[in-house]
């Protein structure tokens, strides 16, 4: 029975996984239609699904809106899709303005705004508040941005960058709720029929006082207020949701309802005229005639819009799939079952966890494969895509350690890595669209599918020989478990992962320059991220030539390989937190205080690493 056990719990965890995946079916408003339609947003064609993710990623960090928070864990909460959310922003504000989708935690913030803290009684869990709550208080932190704004990046406290991440929300949801309809519209579809009416009057007012004559001050100001708020809506940039017609590109309701007004007469985009059909349909609770509008919006799309169609169904798909939420969660599972297989020196376990690890790395790579045909480039664009990929280069090595020694350790490195990498990249996507456009000067696929593939695969690399000599030192000083022989192994896995992250480094640096020379004119230029590669390469050289040289042992090698950990670290992150040098793109001030307390954790283990040997538990290793 026991040899049953891998693939069992393996296939029921892909039939968890291939459940997930199904298309939950539109109950009256057709959400998960409106979700396929293609706009343009960051640069690229998304569809309405990853608009929605991505901004209830920024403002409320989940893909999920939780509309009663305040209940307890044992009440059955209302929990609606990103989708339906941003259905009712941009249609229905009235609505979603009462949701407590703004993530607040910061106390001197709360009280600025005068949020209520937690109390179920006035439906309040004390860090999610609506646009309602926020917007009475909103002259008193409009002025306190203003004095935020102008303190350094650096300088500021806790309160001054909650301050600022507020600001960054409440200003995306206003684009949003700008994006189909002016946002203090009360019936959008009549306003939009009595602006298509006044134009005519409207523009001979102005006409007539352009040229000095007699006009109607009614019509020329009723008209001009109305252009105004149209204005407005284009000024901020929402995303361009109406398709191309004709010559046109991709536009924005507000430019498209500012260009309405013709020589030979009045010209109201259809979609428009869809939309605003959709907005008071969802407003009135009407979905047979929500989903009629969504159907002809959908016939606009005519054959030249077939690829950007295709292409948002696509990446609904990837959405809907989540593959790396879904690899993190087995790679959890398997790293329990790993470490467990040490203390019960169960084979089933192990294998077990060998299994679950080769799922999630399926998973993982159908992620990686899937997001680079998305996106059209190699795996490595930004820094939420360099974890990905350091997550999955870490978890092959791990695979082939324990494909040679069968001892479980390659499987604890895998899953540990698998699963710190992802959370990393999970956290990264708060900052926005992952899959952006790329600015000019790194848009150049050759160097992306070498130079910074190579080099991420030296991070992944040296990343795996770090978290081999952490397990020697947990293993070593607090348990039994490691005795000589497995000490030997892992002094042996970790000098031939260095070997391999050496070479790697090395020659992604000097691509890396190559491209620099290319791009920049020259190979080098003392450049933060350059400097942190060669560190890279300099450290796990001087690794190798003290190990050469009999200068350390066992317990040497391992602490030093710790500290790659730092010097990686600080490559892949440390250096964008500069805010200088030609590298410092994806900066994210969130991480700092991550950063600092990795860093200090592989302090105290290297700390523990040089405990004198009557001190470990393993006493096998006291020579060592």
């Amino acid at each position: 029975m026991k040899k049953w056990v891998p693939a069992l719990l393996t296939a029921v965890m892909a039939i968890w996984f291939l459940g997930n995946m199904q298309s939950p079916k539109d109950a009256g408003f057709a959400f998960g239609e409106f979700g396929r339609l293609p706009l343009t947003a960051n640069g690229r064609i998304v569809p309405v699904d990853s608009l929605a993710r991505n901004s209830l990623l920024e403002i409320r960090e989940k893909q999920t809106l939780n509309t009663e928070p305040w209940k307890a864990w044992n009440e059955k909460p209302h929990i609606i899709s990103a989708t339906e959310w941003l259905a009712n922003v941009m249609m229905n504000p009235a609505v979603a303005d009462e949701w407590p989708v703004f993530r607040v935690d910061n106390p001197d913030l709360i009280s600025l705004l005068k949020l209520p803290e937690k109390d179920a009684a006035k439906k309040s869990d004390g860090k999610h508040y609506s646009w309602n709550q926020i917007q009475p208080s909103l002259e008193a932190f409009d002025k306190e941005n203003e004095r935020v704004q102008k303190v350094e990046a650096g300088n500021r406290t806790a309160y001054e960058n909650a301050i600022i991440k507020t600001h960054q929300r409440l200003g995306r949801y206003a684009q949003l709720k700008n994006t189909l309809q002016p946002a203090d519209a009360q019936d959008w579809p009549a306003e939009l029929a009595a602006y298509e009416k006044m134009i005519p009057a409207g523009v001979a007012a102005i006409q007539a006082q352009q040229a000095g004559q007699k006009y109607s001050q009614t019509n020329f100001d009723e008209f001009v207020g109305t252009i105004r708020r149209f204005q407005y809506m284009a000024s901020l940039e929402p995303p361009l949701i109406l398709p191309p017609n004709g010559a046109r590109e991709w536009r924005r309701v507000g430019d498209a309802l500012l260009d309405a007004p013709r020589p030979n007469g009045v010209a109201i985009d259809e979609a428009v005229r869809s939309y605003a059909r959709m907005t008071g349909a969802l407003a009135g609770n009407q979905p047979q005639v929500f989903n009629e509008a969504l159907q002809h919006l959908r016939s606009l799309l005519g054959p030249d819009q077939a690829p950007a169609l295709s292409k948002a169904q696509a990446e609904v798909f990837f959405n809907r799939m989540e593959p790396f939420y879904n690899a993190m969660v087995i790679y959890i599972l398997a790293g329990l079952l790993a470490c467990m297989s040490w203390f019960n020196l169960s084979s089933t376990l192990r294998r077990t966890s060998v299994w679950l690890i080769a799922l999630a790395f399926v998973i993982h790579t159908v992620g990686l494969v899937y997001r680079m045909v998305l996106e059209g480039r190699p795996p490595v664009t930004n820094l939420y895509s360099s974890a990905i990929f350091i997550g999955w280069g870490a978890v092959f090595l791990g695979l082939i350690l324990e494909k040679f020694y069968q001892n479980g350790i390659g499987s604890v490195v895998s899953s540990v890595i698998g699963f710190i990498t992802l959370i990393i990249a999970h956290h990264l996507a708060l900052e926005g669209d992952t899959m952006e456009m790329m600015r000019a000067v790194l848009d150049t696929n050759f160097w992306l599918a070498t130079h910074v593939v190579t080099v991420t695969i030296g991070y992944a690399s040296t990343y795996v020989a770090g978290f081999l000599a952490l397990i020697y030192i947990l293993r070593g000083v607090f348990t039994k478990t490691l005795d000589a022989d497995t000490g030997k192994a892992l002094a042996r896995m970790i000098y031939g992962i260095v070997c391999f992250a050496t070479l790697f480094s090395f020659v992604g640096t000097v691509l890396g320059g190559i491209w620099a020379d290319q791009s920049w004119g020259r190979f080098w230029g003392w450049d933060p991220k350059e400097n942190g590669a060669l560190i890279i390469v300099l450290w796990n050289a001087l690794i190798l030539h003290l190990r050469w040289g009999d200068i350390i042992r066992e317990r040497g090698l391992v602490n030093c390989a710790i500290f790659g950990n730092i010097v990686t670290a600080w490559s892949w992150f440390g250096v964008n937190m500069l805010g200088i040098g030609l590298h410092s793109y994806g900066f994210t001030e969130a991480a700092f205080k991550w950063l600092m307390l990795f860093v200090g954790s592989q302090l105290l283990f290297i700390g523990l690493g040089l405990l004198p040997a009557r001190l470990w538990q393993s006493r096998a290793l006291r020579a060592a």
